[in-house]
C-alpha cells in the first residue's frame, strides 16, 4: 500500500509543474500585451498633445488677426507676399485663399507664400513659440503660425465691413496641424483702444 501512494504522489508533482508552467506562460502573455497597450496609449496622448499645441498656435494667430483688423481695417490688395506681423506688417486681401488653377479652397499645406506670419511675444519681448529648422524637438513648433484676411464685402446690415480670417498653426511636426476660420465684422465708427 505504501508503494501505490508513492506512485500517485510523483504523478501529482508532474501535473503541478505543468500547471505552473502554463500559468507562467499566461501571465507573461498578459504582461507583454499590457506593456504594448501602454505604448499605444502613450502615442495617442502624444498625438492629442500635438493637436492641442497646433490648435492653440492657430488660435493665437487668429486672435491677433482680429485685433490687428480692428485697428487697421483698410481695403486690401492681391496679397502676393508673405508678411511678418512681428515686424508690424499686415495685409487685407481682396481675393479668398484659393488655388490658382481651379479657384477652390486651398487644402494643401503649407499655404503658398501669402498671408502673414505671427509669433506671439512674451512679456519680456522674446518670442513665445520656438521654431526649429527641423521641427523635431518636442518643445519646438514646426513652423510659425500664419493668417490670411480676406475682405468679403459690406456686412448684411450695411453698418460695417465683413472679413474672413483663416489661421494655420503647427505642432512639432508637419502632420500636427490645425486650421481655424472666423468671420469678423468691423463696424464703421468703431475704434479699438486695446494694445496689440
Amino acid at each position: 500500500m505504501s508503494m501505490r501512494a508513492g506512485i500517485d504522489r510523483s504523478t501529482q508533482r508532474g501535473m503541478a509543474l505543468i500547471a505552473s508552467l502554463l500559468l507562467l506562460v499566461v501571465v507573461t502573455i498578459l504582461a507583454l500585451s499590457m506593456f504594448r497597450s501602454f505604448g499605444v496609449e502613450e502615442k495617442i496622448a502624444g498625438n492629442v498633445r500635438e493637436k492641442q499645441r497646433a490648435l492653440h498656435a492657430a488660435e493665437s494667430a487668429q486672435q491677433y488677426a482680429e485685433r490687428w483688423l480692428a485697428s487697421n481695417a483698410t481695403f486690401g490688395t492681391g496679397c502676393t507676399a508673405l508678411l511678418n506681423a512681428n515686424l508690424n506688417q499686415g495685409q487685407i486681401c481682396s481675393a479668398p485663399l484659393v488655388n490658382n488653377n481651379d479657384h477652390s479652397k486651398i487644402v494643401t499645406l503649407p499655404w503658398p507664400g501669402v498671408g502673414v506670419t505671427y509669433n506671439p511675444a512674451k512679456a519680456d519681448g522674446t518670442l513665445m513659440l520656438n521654431v526649429a529648422a527641423a521641427g523635431t524637438a518636442q518643445d519646438t513648433y514646426y513652423a510659425v503660425p500664419q493668417f490670411y484676411i480676406y475682405d468679403v464685402g459690406p456686412s448684411a446690415d450695411g453698418t460695417g465691413e465683413l472679413y474672413q480670417i483663416d489661421a494655420l498653426g503647427y505642432g512639432s511636426n508637419p502632420n500636427a496641424v490645425a486650421i481655424v476660420e472666423s468671420t469678423y465684422v468691423v463696424g464703421t465708427g468703431v475704434t479699438d483702444h486695446g494694445q496689440l
